[in-house]
């Protein structure tokens, strides 16, 4: 049963009111939207001392893969139904990417793949490959719907890339190189096969296909599959009784396996679960958040790489709510011959700030994309992909220089309307502002800005016999708000403020860029399987009468973000603060903030430090501060402050029965039920 729109905004207000608590004094720190010219500040996990903050971007990047190559990384994910598709990032330093090539510009296999006959593949397409390197080629393997297993290759990462199409589907398949040469394959949910490789990647060979894992070994799927010191490891994701991440190991290629049952779990760094979608259908059946769920957000597929210098380094991907499923990086600490994720005191936990994997050089601080566009280059910036294959003839960034112009096609709705110029939505707050000038358009025309996802919103430009007016389409309400533009108006600026942590979205128009009108209601973001994608900000144009119509001309796009670094407050070194616990507001107590480099504090009361015993007590100890009055800074994704003891690798905590401080926890529980988090306030030096 759908829970009524009130109840919905309720139970919203009730889960996110903490939010509110700390919203004010975080938002004193927000980036300012600039006067003039398009944003550029975005999102980047390297905080320029050190260390780094997950995710390593606050954008959907599903389904990792990961590979070294000499001095180099290489990165690739699941793209679903978006063209071009299989990103190829790389890096010196698994935290600064830069964006090379993508691997397919489009797959063209029939009707549904280009949004004819009212056939489509959301949530199909490009998914879940595999990344490898041999003797100067790179090779993708990637599942696509309804067809074998495609096989992408080129010496040169950033391109061209050639495809081939194996003889049949291999689920979620990795791929391992072996040192004699052979070529192996793992791949299927939980009952996982192996088997070796023909010399040209497409078939396997006769006779060596075999299934290595019971049905209840508690392996699952998302293989990643490697030989290390003469070992062969499969790490995998399984979702049964909640996210985690369970590997295998052999000293044989085939077995026999021993399964460990989870080398990371219950990392979802304290963010609460957001709205769902009930059935992945319904646009109407939003269930509202749950703040008491445990491994709905856990951190599950991925995998492990080794640096130059000798460190492991796992990778990972979460739902994290609406704005989709996003990558961390996390230090590995190898125990009893198995790969845990997370440092030696916390092992399967990942710290969501630590210190930046070991490089013979610091990296710039590097994004692979940038998300604001005036549409003045000769081609689509790299951020942009397509919503199904484009129309080729039907866009065009030539027509009006300056411009990307839309020829309205027909569709039946937005859902259905072709060539939509998509870019996944940048967390954890961001504003994205289109500049559209609606004089091409055409009776029955509708053109201008969406949150693609479902249920999706629309705020676009219509005309109509009797002129220009604005339209705000709900899906989820299934309602239409509309306002006549002012007479002789034909340039209109549409906004969307989006904020991904309490999953709403404001929408407001303006015809001066100075003042902005809001318009509806308060649009709810959801995540959900229908697409298996996050929020996507789109641009588009068609024509609601059936017919083709006019053009729409879009001058920028401005994609404004308050919160683009690790911090949304910087650490008060030198100042005293008042600590308090987060969920019931009680002082804990005053200390001063001493810098120890690298993102940690010492806290002084008084004469004394606060310090870690051996067994995880904290009590007050004079002298110099050392590793033990040492506590790695990071907050929530919401904004509250955690504080992690870098001798227990736990994090602080009050007791509830005696208010004492105590460094035993391993994170910090989504509901804030357990003491980990905390507010403060300065209280000057």
């Amino acid at each position: 049963m759908t829970p009524p729109r009130p109840y919905l905004a309720a139970a919203a207000l009730a889960v996110f009111a903490a939010i509110a608590c700390m919203s004010a004094p975080a938002r004193a720190q927000e980036e300012a939207r600039p006067a003039t010219g398009l944003s550029t500040a975005t999102w980047t996990a390297d905080n320029g001392n050190g260390t780094f903050t997950n995710p390593l971007f606050y954008d959907e990047f599903s389904d990792p893969d990961l590979i070294r190559v000499g001095d180099w990384f290489y990165l690739t994910g699941t793209t679903m139904h978006a063209m071009p598709g299989l990103p190829v990032l790389r890096s010196r330093d698994l935290v600064n990417w830069e964006f090379l090539s993508y691997a397919v510009d489009k797959l063209d296999f029939g009707p549904a793949y280009r949004l004819e006959d009212g056939k489509s593949i959301y949530g199909q397409g490009i998914w879940a490959p595999s990344l490898r390197y041999r003797n100067g080629t790179f090779y993708i393997f990637s599942n696509v719907n309804g067809r074998a297993t495609q096989v992408f290759s080129a010496t040169d990462p950033r391109g061209p890339w050639t495809r081939r199409e194996m003889t049949r589907s291999l689920h979620d398949l990795s791929v391992l190189f072996d040192d004699d040469g052979k070529a192996w394959v793992v791949w299927d949910h939980q009952r996982m096969h192996i088997a070796q490789l023909t010399d040209d990647l497409t078939d396997i060979v006769p006779g060596t296909e075999k299934v290595v894992f019971a049905q209840d070994a508690g392996m699952g799927e998302g293989a990643h599959f490697y030989k290390i010191q003469g070992k062969y490891y499969i790490l995998s994701a399984n979702y049964a009784g909640g996210f985690r991440m369970p590997a295998a190991r052999a000293d044989k290629v085939d077995g026999p396996y021993e399964v460990n049952q989870a080398i990371s779990r219950d990392e979802d760094f304290g963010m609460a679960k957001g709205y769902r979608l009930a059935d992945n259908k319904t646009p109407t059946a939003i269930v509202p958040p749950d703040p008491s769920a445990r491994n709905a957000n856990s951190l599950h597929q991925g995998g492990i790489v080794l640096t130059p210098a000798g460190e492991w380094w796992g990778f990972s991907m979460q739902d994290f709510n609406s704005v989709g499923r996003l990558l961390s990086l996390a230090p590995i600490t190898w125990k009893d011959g198995w790969p845990y994720f997370g440092l030696p005191g916390n092992l399967g936990r990942n710290p969501r700030t630590w210190v930046k994997p070991k490089t013979a050089a610091t990296s710039p601080v590097t994004v692979p994309y940038a998300r604001s566009d005036d549409f003045s280059a000769p081609a689509l910036q790299p951020v942009w992909q397509w919503n199904h294959v484009p129309v080729d003839g039907q866009w065009s960034l030539t027509e009006r220089p300056g411009f990307l112009r839309l020829h309205a096609l027909p569709a039946t709705s937005f859902w259905q309307a072709r060539d939509s110029l998509t870019q996944r939505a940048i967390g954890p707050r961001s504003s994205p502002t289109v500049t559209l000038d609606a004089s091409g358009l055409a009776d029955g025309d509708v053109a201008g800005l969406a949150l693609l996802n479902l249920p999706y919103a629309t705020l676009g430009v219509e005309k109509t016999a009797t002129g220009l007016q604005l339209a705000l389409y709900d899906q989820a309400r299934d309602r239409t708000v509309r306002v006549p533009l002012p007479a002789g108006a034909t340039r209109v600026m549409l906004r969307a403020d989006c904020d991904f942590l309490t999953e709403q979205a404001h929408f407001s128009w303006s015809v001066d860029g100075k003042t902005f009108t809001p318009i509806g209601e308060p649009f709810t973001m959801v995540f959900q399987l229908k697409t298996f994608q996050g929020v996507r900000y789109a641009l588009f144009n068609y024509n609601q009468a059936g017919k083709a119509g006019g053009y729409a001309d879009f001058d920028s796009i401005d994609v404004y973000q308050p919160n683009p670094h690790g911090l949304m407050r910087a650490i008060p070194v030198g100042q005293r603060i008042r600590l308090a616990e987060f969920k019931s507001g009680r002082q804990v107590a005053s200390y001063r903030v001493k810098d120890m480099g690298q993102g940690r504090v010492a806290l002084q009361s008084g004469a004394a430090w606060a310090s870690v015993d051996a067994s995880r007590r904290v009590a007050a100890r004079k002298g110099q501060p050392g590793n033990a009055e040492s506590f790695q800074w990071i907050e929530t994704p919401t904004g509250e402050l955690v504080l992690m003891s870098l001798v227990t690798n736990r994090f602080l905590r009050v007791d509830p029965a005696t208010h004492a401080l105590r460094a035993d926890s391993p994170g910090p529980l989504p509901d804030g039920s357990d003491g980990v988090r905390f507010t403060w306030t300065t209280a000057g030096r």
